[in-house]
């Protein structure tokens, strides 16, 4: 059985079954633009669902299963409204095929489907985990460049925040006027979290390591303008125009995380994703001394992201904290997500240990001179003619 990425970056059982050629072809029956299918050319080692690319007699396409408790097609179709809409401004993204009944998911039993045609470009990264590094600083800009553009394509999209879901990296309790009450309301949502004593605890504790990052973040929240965001741009959610350290990207994929937050939280994440190797972190708790960051990437990625969508002066400086708050309503939500669905309270300690926490100490410790002083004094240092108004 093909292993899928673990909790520590190994290869691991998968929690989902992988699809079979006979789930595939009962599937794409419902989709008319879909030729018969005839083989399945790769299965995605990602851990949150089942996905595989298929072989047709008219060409590939990409099959998704869901479980309903995760994604159901009201959940499918917030992502899918928004591809459409980045899509039509420029962005190349996959398109999301519709069904006989005119619908882009197709709910089935406990599943959620959704088929998508394969984007342009090369799927460089499609074995990487997540907080695995760029191959180069070309790739870091390029992607800099990217989720930039994204942004401005992005900025007149309008629809509201998603619902309360697993899996959605949101950006509700940093952003409030008051971090605690929405802490408090955030769990409230998700029963899950609400019944688990020890996740009330990590949260309570990680509050308390991130207030001095909240309090650094509060003067520039106002200028943080609402966007519909990506939320998890790593290297493995781009497409590529080749393989060598030179390549640039040409396709976005995988919007399961995308809400309404604003583009310094995105560009936060993106940052996080691909710059610091938190699983040396995972492997040896007291290694933060030694965790691998990659500053050169950072320094690449800005410049990329710059030289599309210059940052305003409020938003530079809203960088430095945004890297410590931004992974907190991620690691809750993966802890919803092995709570409620899963029915795990071992990797939901991971997601609140390992990472809310573990990731909170290491910002308030090695973090802050390997990587938050360096920002700010790139966001003091930045030249006039790269600010806008």
């Amino acid at each position: 059985m093909t292993k899928t990425h673990g909790l520590d970056g190994t290869l691991v059982e998968p929690d989902w079954a992988p699809l079979t050629m006979a789930e595939i072809r009962s599937v794409l029956e419902h989709f008319p633009d879909v030729a018969e299918p005839i083989a399945i050319l790769s299965t995605s080692p990602r851990p949150f669902s089942a996905a595989s690319v298929a072989e047709t007699r008219r060409g590939r396409v990409f099959v998704k299963r869901h479980a309903r408790a995760v994604r159901d097609a009201e959940g499918l179709l917030e992502e899918h409204c928004f591809m459409r809409h980045l899509l039509a401004n420029g962005i190349s993204v996959p398109r999301v095929l519709a069904s006989s009944t005119e619908h882009t998911a197709l709910e089935s039993g406990n599943w959620t489907y959704e088929v998508h045609e394969v984007p342009t470009g090369i799927d460089l990264y499609g074995d990487a985990i997540s907080w695995t590094p760029f191959q180069s600083t070309e790739h870091a800009r390029s992607a800099g460049e990217m989720l930039a553009r994204m942004h401005l394509a992005g900025a007149s999209y309008k629809a509201p925040a998603r619902k309360a879901r697993p899996l959605v990296a949101s950006f509700t309790i940093f952003g409030s006027a008051d971090p605690r009450a929405a802490l408090k309301k955030y769990i409230s949502e998700r029963p899950a979290l609400a019944a688990d004593p020890l996740t009330c605890q990590d949260s309570e504790g990680a509050l308390e390591l991130l207030a001095p990052f909240r309090d650094e973040l509060k003067p520039f929240l106002s200028s943080l303008e609402p966007l519909w965001t990506h939320n998890d741009l790593h290297a493995s959610n781009l497409f590529w125009n080749g393989r060598s350290t030179l390549a640039h990207a040409t396709s976005v994929i995988d919007f399961g995380l995308a809400d309404r937050t604003n583009a310094v939280h995105d560009l936060a994440q993106a940052i996080e994703r691909n710059i610091v190797e938190w699983l040396a972190l995972m492997q040896n708790p007291d290694a933060g001394a030694l965790m691998p960051v990659h500053i050169d990437h950072v320094w690449a990625m800005l410049e990329g992201y710059e030289s599309v969508r210059p940052l305003s002066s409020a938003e530079a400086s809203a960088l430095t904290p945004m890297l410590a708050l931004c992974h907190a309503e991620f690691a809750l939500t993966e802890a919803d997500y092995f709570l409620g669905v899963l029915h795990s309270p071992e990797k939901a300690r991971v997601a609140t240990r390992d990472y809310l926490l573990g990731h909170s100490r290491w910002f308030h410790e090695t973090g802050s001179q390997k990587l938050l002083e360096p920002m700010r004094r790139w966001a003091e240092t930045r030249k006039p003619e790269a600010v806008r108004a």
